[in-house]
């Protein structure tokens, strides 16, 4: 069994090294725009380019479907070029596609924008990831994670905010503007990376060795117990939907007078994620504790959907409007002890010369959460009611109890099978 070293989570009050710094000012950039463009995005391409709402759904999943795919090769890159070029490429390519939606009037423009966008954002996740695994010493990387998640939510706040005011204004020029500065965030980002030191590429360690996988290049395509893992975590990420898409047509469903609190509700997720995510990283110290707050998540996730079940009774709007709130506080404290653990286990089970290729295969499970969730969710809980919810709620609770399991089957004997071979001459750090 591969032994790794205890983590030391650092407290709140830990100042943050310049790296740190400069990666959480990345991500802030970055969020703002992405809050921008998924507040207006939608109405955009209906109201203003005249795209059915079908034709944008299926649009999109075809992007996110591509977008998984490229997970793995993109984070290949970032390891063997370096992670902070590959990932500053990135928000620079993602910032030329989104310019691109500017001048887009029509469906195959659209879905070809929306791939490129899809497959840039998804290389992104995996090269800032292995950019802090360069970065940020090993028993720091939660914490660091749990930092920039907390950035992360405070800045797609701030976006929403500023698309809501392209919403409001409903105009053309108003959307453009909200395109615009998503935009400039992505140049902005990728201009911020490339401040960062330059992290020598992951297929060439710091002692000269070259890790040895067991399918060359793409080990993780042959790593079965790492693709449990992930599989236990994409059941897991079902939970991303349901405040953007399944909530607020519930609410629509059920009690259309609280419309407005669908909106409530995300930013009540949004500031508990700023406010408390790190305070909820540091029980995470390594990977058994890992797997315990990944199991305590999928209880507490049963826990929000049982709440959530309730307001398909016949209930009051002020009982129905508390079980809301409630189930949302219950779901947004399982979601951020599911992200910690999560963030160790894929970290930890990831051979350091593959990090890339590796946290881009585990990043699948957000690209697949966005594809087959919005379907799935919506005929299991607005056609299943109460029950389906119910159903929900225990598919949360056993992908919760299998991580522990997959995590111990996927750390066994890992050292004999990924043992560094002796490298050939180094490559010059180019990230």
């Amino acid at each position: 069994m591969a032994h790794h070293p205890r983590s030391i989570v650092p407290s709140r009050r830990t100042p943050l090294s310049g790296s740190q710094r400069t990666l959480a000012t990345a991500q802030l950039v970055s969020a703002i725009g992405d809050g921008a463009y998924y507040t207006s995005s939608a109405l955009y391409f209906t109201r203003i380019v005249g795209l059915s709402p079908t034709r944008l759904g299926l649009g999109l999943a075809v992007a996110w479907a591509i977008g998984s795919v490229a997970g793995v090769p993109l984070g290949h890159l970032a390891d063997r070029r370096g992670p902070r070029g590959t990932a500053a490429v990135l928000a620079f390519v993602t910032a030329a596609v989104v310019a691109s939606f500017l001048v887009v009037d029509d469906f195959l423009p659209f879905l070809v924008a929306a791939c490129l966008y899809a497959t840039a954002q998804s290389g992104l996740g995996a090269a800032r990831q292995a950019l802090v695994g360069g970065l940020v010493p090993e028993g720091e990387r939660t914490a660091a994670l749990a930092r920039l998640q907390a950035t992360l939510n405070a800045g797609l706040a701030v976006g929403a905010a500023l698309g809501g005011v392209a919403l409001t204004v409903g105009t053309r020029a108003a959307f453009l503007a909200a395109f615009t500065l998503t935009a400039l965030g992505f140049l902005a980002t990728g201009l911020i990376l490339l401040r960062l030191p330059a992290v020598l590429p992951a297929t060439v360690a710091a002692d000269g060795a070259r890790g040895r996988g067991r399918n060359g290049g793409f080990a993780v395509l042959a790593d079965r117990r790492y693709a449990i893992v992930t599989l236990v975590n994409t059941v897991l990420l079902l939970r991303m939907p349901l405040l953007s898409l399944v909530i607020p047509l519930w609410i629509a469903d059920r009690a259309p007078q609280l419309g407005w609190l669908g909106s409530a509700l995300f930013v009540l997720n949004t500031v508990g994620v700023t406010l408390f995510q790190v305070r909820t990283a540091r029980a995470v110290t390594g990977l058994p504790s890992a797997a315990r707050a990944v199991r305590q998540a999928g209880a507490v996730l049963l826990a929000s959907c049982a709440v959530f079940a309730l307001s398909a009774a016949s209930v009051p709007v002020w009982a129905m409007a508390a079980l809301l709130v409630g189930g949302a506080v219950l779901q947004v404290f399982g979601e951020m002890k599911q992200s910690a653990g999560s963030w160790q286990i894929a970290f930890d089970l990831a051979p350091a010369d593959r990090l890339g290729q590796y946290q881009g295969f585990f990043g699948t499970g957000v690209a697949v959460a966005r594809t087959a969730g919005p379907l799935l969710l919506t005929t299991l809980l607005l056609d299943g009611g109460g029950p389906g919810w119910l159903v929900l709620g225990a598919l949360f609770l056993a992908a919760g109890c299998a991580m522990g399991p997959a995590v111990r089957y996927a750390e066994r004997d890992r050292s004999s099978w990924l043992t560094p071979a002796p490298a050939t001459a180094p490559l010059a750090p180019t990230g």
